[in-house]
């Protein structure tokens, strides 16, 4: 039975991450919690990391003519500086911590997201300091759990990007991310023969789900769907903060 709850919760959480590379909004969040809830955080992220490698591609297919080129300068740095921490840290954070790590993250973007009013005020132009700054916290947190849009979209969202635009400087971004992660999680044995193979069975949902994601943006109303998302993952979140005290 519990074999039975892996692969619902495992293909659950690639369709996830194929939906978010297909631009609906916050949903990739998921995925990391979804497969954690059946799993080790750490063995959850090492499962998934193909995935998103593979959904990447795909995702860049649909949004490589939009992008804003000045915030991909300051992301590459930044995305890059987070990982390498991320990496030089992994051995003093254990997984009851990861998984605390991940409930506070997913939670404190949810409630972020439920309270915010949206940007106000003029667009602003991306600038070094606070893109470094949080763009190398969703470097680490991207690295730990696949979680770096919360940090990332406190420094993007300001900067009213258009919406195609926006969406497709994530895509860029976070592809760049994933695949220098592929390095370290390799050497830490998260790329081994069986989650390399459970990846392989997860990438058809997911590839399939980036399609369909691309047209739920265009049909479903975004407010609603965002509303359901953003209240999954605030319980999801909420479930996790209490397994991880619950682990310490």
């Amino acid at each position: 039975m519990e074999e039975v709850w892996f692969w619902i919760a495992a293909v659950f959480a690639a369709i996830c991450v194929g939906l978010g590379k297909g631009g609906v909004p916050v949903i990739t969040a998921i995925s990391v919690p979804v497969l954690s809830l059946v799993t080790s955080p750490v063995t959850a992220a090492g499962i998934l990391l193909p995935v998103y490698v593979a959904s990447d591609m795909f995702g860049l297919y649909a949004y490589w003519r939009n992008f804003n080129r000045n915030v991909l300068k300051i992301m590459l740095v930044a995305l890059t500086l987070g990982t390498l921490i991320g990496w030089m840290t992994v051995d003093y954070v254990s997984d009851a911590v990861v998984t605390l790590i991940i409930g506070l993250i997913g939670g404190s973007y949810a409630a972020s997201l439920l309270l915010r009013r949206g940007p106000e005020g003029p667009a602003r132009l991306p600038r070094w300091g606070p893109g470094l700054f949080w763009g190398t916290i969703s470097g680490f947190t991207s690295f730990v759990s696949h979680s770096g849009a919360a940090p990332f979209q406190i420094f993007a969202l300001p900067l009213r990007m258009p919406k195609l635009m926006f969406a497709g400087t994530v895509t860029v971004a976070f592809t760049y991310a994933n695949a220098i992660k592929l390095v370290p999680y390799y050497f830490l044995g998260q790329l081994s023969p069986g989650n390399l193979q459970v990846a392989a069975t997860l990438v058809l949902p997911a590839v399939l789900a980036v399609f369909a994601g691309v047209r739920l943006v265009q049909v479903l109303p975004e407010k609603l769907f965002f509303q359901l998302v953003v209240w999954a993952l605030l319980l999801l979140s909420i479930r996790l903060i209490w397994s991880g005290l619950t682990g310490l």
